[in-house]
Parts: structure tokens; C-alpha cells; sequence
């Protein structure tokens, strides 16, 4: 077996991170935007709402790795937030499939379980998914705050008028899950600032 030379798999080493340089510098352009949501977040919680989470494939995953995070900090001293994965009752996801289809497995268990005071969080890989999508909808029409996680430029959910999107502006799905990892990380951590200081998050 002949191994690439020293060059070779130092130039692909390079790529691999220029590919990612982009999306997390235009990441950062997006920091208002971020700590936006994180704001609204923050408003919810200290209302006494829940965070309600949700996505397909890879990103149903992602949804059980914030719950996760909200509800049992890995940060000892920070405080536990109410947290639910839609994803991980296979028995309700896949019944719900059988009976109303895969589009609704989402919208049907934000019916049932979501409040006004609540935050709706939909991840997609591309921001098409369309049952992520009727599910952020449909928490839209019930009052709770709708943030998407996307990948690409946004797709659809980027026009669907939900209350913050935050995209990684990538089309390696890999790439885009490194940044919502980040994100989602991001999310978690300003929300704590901004309910450990409420003269900032009370301001407009």
C-alpha cells in the first residue's frame, strides 16, 4: 500500500479547514442575529416556557443533544432549563407516521404538547425538510417562538417567517452539522447569561 506524500496530505488537510473557514466566519457576522434568539429564548424560559426540539436524520441527534444539554448542564452551578426531544419516542414518531405521515410527525406533537410561552427549535441539513418545517408552522400559529437551524442559504425555511434562522452557510452537510453544533452550543450559553443578568435580557 503506497501512502500519499507529505504534500499531497498536507494540502488536503488544508482544504478540509478552508472548507470550513467560511461558514463560521460568516457565523460570526451573524452574531446579532444569534444573540437575538438567545434574547427571546432567555424571555420564554424566565416565563415559564419550555424548549420544544426537533429534526430529521442527523439533526434528530442534534434535537436529543440540546435537550440533553438544557436539562442536565455539563457546566456545574448552571441551572437546568425544560427541554424535550421530539425524535426520541420512536414508538409516538413512527405511529404518528403510520396514521397522519412522516410530514406531520412533528406538527402533530407540537399540537399536543406545546404552550404560548414555549420555543419551537427545527433543524435541517438544508432548511427543506418539510416536516421540520410543518412542525416550526405550526408552533408559529400556537405562539411559541420559532427558530430554524439551516444549512445552504436557508431553503424554504428561510422564507417561511418564523422568528429566527440562523444558517450554516455551507453545502457539506458535514460542514453544516460542525456549525450547528456550534450554534446550538452558542444558544445554550447566552441564554444563561441572559437569565444570570436580568437587567439585559428584560431591555427591548
Amino acid at each position: 500500500m503506497s501512502w500519499p506524500s507529505t504534500d499531497s496530505a498536507g494540502q488536503a488537510l488544508q482544504d478540509l479547514f478552508d472548507r470550513r473557514v467560511e461558514p463560521v466566519e460568516r457565523l460570526l457576522g451573524d452574531a446579532e442575529a444569534v444573540a437575538r434568539a438567545c434574547h427571546d429564548m432567555a424571555r420564554r424560559f424566565h416565563a415559564g416556557g419550555k424548549l420544544i426540539v426537533f429534526g430529521n436524520g442527523g439533526p434528530s441527534t442534534d434535537a436529543q443533544h440540546v435537550a440533553v444539554e438544557f436539562v442536565h448542564p455539563v457546566i456545574v452551578g448552571k441551572r437546568a432549563l425544560p427541554a424535550l426531544s421530539l425524535t426520541s419516542d420512536v414508538a409516538t414518531v413512527t405511529g404518528i407516521a403510520r396514521g397522519a405521515g412522516i410530514d406531520e410527525v412533528f406538527a402533530h406533537q407540537v399540537r399536543c404538547l406545546g404552550e404560548p410561552d414555549d420555543i419551537a427549535l427545527g433543524i435541517s441539513a438544508d432548511g427543506d425538510c418539510e416536516n421540520v418545517l410543518r412542525g416550526l408552522v405550526e408552533a408559529g400559529r400556537r405562539g411559541l417562538l420559532s427558530i430554524g437551524l439551516a444549512g445552504g442559504e436557508g431553503g424554504a425555511m428561510a422564507a417561511t417567517g418564523l422568528d429566527h434562522v440562523l444558517v450554516a452557510h455551507s453545502d457539506d452537510p458535514r460542514v453544516v452539522k460542525e456549525v450547528h453544533v456550534t450554534i446550538y452550543h452558542v444558544l445554550w450559553e447566552l441564554v444563561h447569561v441572559f437569565l444570570e443578568q436580568p437587567g439585559v435580557w428584560e431591555a427591548a
